[in-house]
């Protein structure tokens, strides 16, 4: 059996550099490397398009992570207004107390005082109906 004369003789274009393609057009580039350089072609632009997409994910990732870290702080900075209001609350209370207790004390003085002074006008008011009584019977 004989081989077939393509296969046995060269391609005198191929040797040259020129390749006929399936629609048998004359091509300067082999077929096999066109097709490969189409299928890689191919594969970076989804290549690309797999990074475009990764990089929106990734820009609404931080976006979500800068609005939470934002809401963060505004939660922060209420926390902390919450703490300085309750330390003001607490001091003010204090305030108040020893106000009050000042109050108190200054009432109990004036408590002690109407005693003190109340017993001294029950004296008198004793010696006074002393010397009516007296004064009355040595009438």
């Amino acid at each position: 059996m004989q081989a077939p004369p393509a296969a046995m003789a060269k391609d005198p274009l191929a040797e040259a550099g020129f390749y006929v393609d399936e629609l048998n057009k004359l091509r300067v580039l082999d077929p096999d490397v066109s097709q490969k350089t189409s299928e890689l072609k191919e594969e970076c632009k989804e290549f690309v398009d797999k990074i475009s997409q990764f990089q929106k994910i990734v820009g609404g990732l931080i976006e979500l992570v800068d609005e939470l870290a934002k809401e963060a702080e505004t939660e922060k900075m209420k926390a902390i207004g919450a703490r300085n209001l309750l330390k003001s609350v607490a001091k003010q209370r204090e305030a108040q107390q020893q106000q009050l207790q000042a109050l108190i004390a200054e009432k109990k003085m004036q408590l002690e005082r109407y005693h003190i002074e109340y017993e001294a006008l029950s004296k008198v008011e004793s010696e006074q109906n002393e010397f009516i009584d007296q004064f009355i019977l040595q009438k």
